[in-house]
């Protein structure tokens, strides 16, 4: 799998945002430092379109896949 980049949310956030299969989607993560590492936690899967809706609406800070962001 190809990352093309990755941006990271502001407001103190923990939040990536990777851009997914030449820019067609976005994956909404979440990361925490550990002792020795890294964790990373997958918040959301959408498309670049949904991703932009999502954002329209301030959803990319509270975002969990199955929710209805309409």
């Amino acid at each position: 799998m190809k990352f093309n980049s990755v941006d990271f949310l502001g407001k103190g956030s923990s939040i990536a945002i990777f851009n997914v299969s030449g820019n067609d989607y976005r994956v909404i993560s979440k990361y925490r430092f550990g002792n020795k590492s890294v964790f990373l936690f997958v918040c959301w899967i959408g498309t670049h379109d949904e991703y932009t809706d999502l954002c329209n609406k301030g959803g990319q800070y509270t975002a969990e896949n199955f929710k209805d962001y309409s």
